[in-house]
C-alpha cells in the first residue's frame, strides 16, 4: 500500500473508532488515476453496497438533462405540462396565492420552488424512530400540503425539499412511459457499466443487501420507506460505481456538459453550503480557515452521511458514507482531510 493509501486508510480507521460509528467507506480517485483508493473500516468492506440517500438527486438530474438534450423536456416549462392537475392542486399556496400549476421544472431541480419538504417536515423523525411505512408521490404531496411553503418560487434562495425530487421522478416516468427503475437502469447504469447500482426495492429478492443504516446505536429497519424514496434518495451503489458515475457526470458522458454553466448557478442553502441544479457546493470562506485556501467541493451529500463530490482544482473524486443519520454533516471534514492527504 502506497503512502497516500496508508494515510487515507488511517483516516477512516480513526473515524471508525468514534462514537456511533459502525461502518465507514471512502473512495478517492484522481483524474489521472495517480490516486485510486477504495477503503473501508468497521463493519464495511470496500465493495459493500450502501444507500447513497440524497446523492440520488445527482442521478435524477442527470436523467433530466439527458431528456432535455433529446428535446423531450423543457427545463423552463411548467411541471403541469407533464403531471396531472389534480396531483398538483394546492401543493404550493403562498400568502393566498396559488403557484402549484405555474411551477417550472428548473425550480424543482434548483430547489427554488418553495414547496414544503415532506421528509424534514414529517418523515425524518419516523426514520430516526424506526417507524417504517410505504408512501408514494401523492402521499408526499399530501404531507407537503399540510405545511406552509418556504417561499414564493424563485425567491433568490434555495429551500431544500425532497418533495421537489419526488415530483421530478414522476416527470421522468411521465415523459418516458417507463418506471424510474427501468429508466435509471437503461439510461445510466447499463450505459456506464454500473453493475452494482440500483433503485432499492424491498420487494425485489435479487437486490444485494446494502450496509445497514443506523441512528446513533440503533440499527434502522426501514425497507418500505427506503423503497419509497425513489428519485429523491432511493439508490444503492458501491464505491467503484460511485466513482465511475462521478467521472462520467463531470466529463459529459451522460448529458451535454454545456448544461453546467446553468447548473452551477449557486444559491445560498444553509451555511456554508450553496445549491445549484441537483448539486451542492461546499467552500469554506477564508476567514474561517485563518485565511488558508481550502478545496472547493461540488457534488451532493445525504442524510445518512453519504457523499459524492468532485474537487475541481485538485481534480479529485470523492465518494463514500458513514451510514449514520446522527451527523449528516460529518463527511465534509473527512473529505477536506482526504484531499489534504493526497
Amino acid at each position: 500500500m502506497n503512502t497516500i493509501n496508508q494515510q487515507l486508510q488511517k483516516l477512516i480507521d480513526k473515524e471508525s473508532r468514534k462514537a456511533n460509528t459502525h461502518s465507514v467507506v471512502l473512495g478517492v480517485q484522481s483524474a489521472d488515476e495517480r490516486v485510486n483508493f477504495q477503503g473501508a473500516a468497521g463493519d464495511a468492506v470496500p465493495n459493500s453496497p450502501y444507500f447513497i440517500a440524497s446523492v440520488t438527486k445527482m442521478y435524477t438530474v442527470a436523467l433530466l438533462m439527458s431528456l432535455a438534450d433529446k428535446g423531450k423536456l423543457d427545463l423552463d416549462g411548467p411541471i403541469s405540462a407533464y403531471l396531472p392537475g389534480d396531483l398538483l392542486d394546492g401543493v404550493h399556496v403562498h400568502k393566498g396565492r396559488e403557484y402549484s400549476h405555474r411551477l417550472k421544472v428548473y425550480q424543482l431541480i434548483h430547489q427554488t420552488s418553495g414547496i414544503p419538504d415532506y421528509f424534514a417536515g414529517s418523515l425524518a423523525e419516523d426514520f430516526k424512530q424506526n417507524r417504517d411505512h410505504a408512501y408514494n408521490v401523492a402521499d408526499t404531496l399530501a404531507i407537503a400540503r399540510r405545511q406552509s411553503p418556504a417561499a414564493a418560487p424563485d425567491s433568490g434562495k434555495s429551500h431544500y425539499s425532497d418533495t421537489n425530487y419526488q415530483l421530478l421522478g414522476a416527470i421522468i416516468e411521465a415523459i418516458t412511459g417507463h418506471s424510474l427503475t427501468d429508466v435509471f437502469q437503461t439510461r445510466i447504469f447499463d450505459r456506464l457499466g454500473l453493475a452494482d447500482t440500483y433503485l432499492f426495492d424491498c420487494n425485489d429478492p435479487q437486490s444485494a443487501e446494502p450496509l445497514p443504516l443506523y441512528y446513533k446505536d440503533m440499527r434502522l429497519l426501514l425497507p418500505l420507506a427506503l423503497t419509497s424514496e425513489r428519485g429523491a434518495g432511493g439508490l444503492v451503489s458501491t464505491l467503484a460505481d460511485s466513482l465511475r458515475f462521478l467521472r462520467a457526470y463531470f466529463n459529459g458522458e451522460i448529458f451535454d456538459s454545456a448544461h453546467f454553466k446553468r447548473m452551477m448557478h449557486w444559491n445560498a442553502l444553509f451555511f456554508p453550503l450553496q445549491y445549484g441544479y441537483g448539486l451542492m457546493r461546499f467552500k469554506l470562506p477564508r476567514w474561517m480557515t485563518l485565511f488558508r485556501e481550502t478545496p472547493e467541493l461540488i457534488g451532493h451529500s445525504g442524510s445518512s452521511g453519504s457523499f459524492a463530490f468532485y474537487a475541481p482544482r485538485e481534480k479529485l473524486y470523492l465518494a463514500g458514507t458513514f451510514n449514520q443519520f446522527d451527523k449528516p454533516s460529518r463527511p465534509f471534514n473527512v473529505m477536506l482531510k482526504a484531499v489534504t492527504a493526497t
